[in-house]
């Protein structure tokens, strides 16, 4: 992973983006009947981990705008396959038309996978992420492949919540939190979206589409 905030835009945008937030499955619609006239009006694309890197490479070919993603805990072929014409944002804060974004991927250590982690050591990186935050004063957006505890997660060990992630929530209220691994149909009753001190907390299963 790259240790150095990085910075891709440096022209300003005269309207809020439309983001195209992806996790966990290809959607169909994207992949297998693409029309690349469905990527118009979108300005950014984000994943928030676990879908195949040839799907991200997929889209960064017709999609002429910037893709970002972080990884899921069942993205260990990116080590020898990374998504082509993509940015990981892995530990790090990207800059977007002026858009703070930071990003951890990963999810609760549950096999001892490559992208898995316990609290402890998530703890570690969202303590070093801060520092990085903090020579941007502050993130609009957080994206995460497992949710933060109590957001969206679940009883089983493998989708438990990342406790930490709040350090972040709560210091910088960013005005989205954006995160996968709990798909919709594990449960019918989770929410797409949701509220938490101010911050919107999207589940991106799939396709998820968003203005600020």
């Amino acid at each position: 992973m790259s240790q150095e905030p990085i910075s891709k835009e440096e022209e300003s945008v005269d309207k809020l983006p439309n983001i195209l937030f992806l996790a966990d499955e290809p959607d169909k619609g994207l992949w297998d009947y693409f029309e690349k006239e469905k990527l118009d009006g979108i300005d950014l694309i984000i994943s928030c981990g676990d879908l195949p890197p040839q799907y991200l490479s997929f889209l960064a070919t017709y999609f002429k705008g910037t893709v970002l993603y972080v990884h899921g805990n069942h993205d260990a072929c990116y080590e020898q396959t990374p998504p082509d014409g993509c940015t990981c944002i892995e530990d790090m804060v990207y800059e977007y038309h002026g858009l703070r974004i930071a990003g951890l991927g990963g999810s609760m250590e549950y096999s001892k996978g490559v992208h898995q982690f316990t609290e402890e050591q998530m703890k570690k990186r969202v303590r070093k992420l801060q520092r990085r935050i903090a020579k941007y004063g502050g993130i609009d957006i957080l994206v995460t492949h497992a949710p933060a505890k109590g957001l969206n997660d679940s009883e089983d060990l493998p989708h438990h919540g990342f406790d930490c992630f709040h350090e972040l929530l709560d210091r910088y209220h960013p005005h989205i939190y954006a995160h996968g691994h709990v798909h919709m149909n594990y449960n019918y009753n989770q929410p797409r979206e949701t509220e938490h001190n101010g911050t919107i907390v999207l589940n991106a299963y799939q396709k998820l589409i968003y203005q600020l």
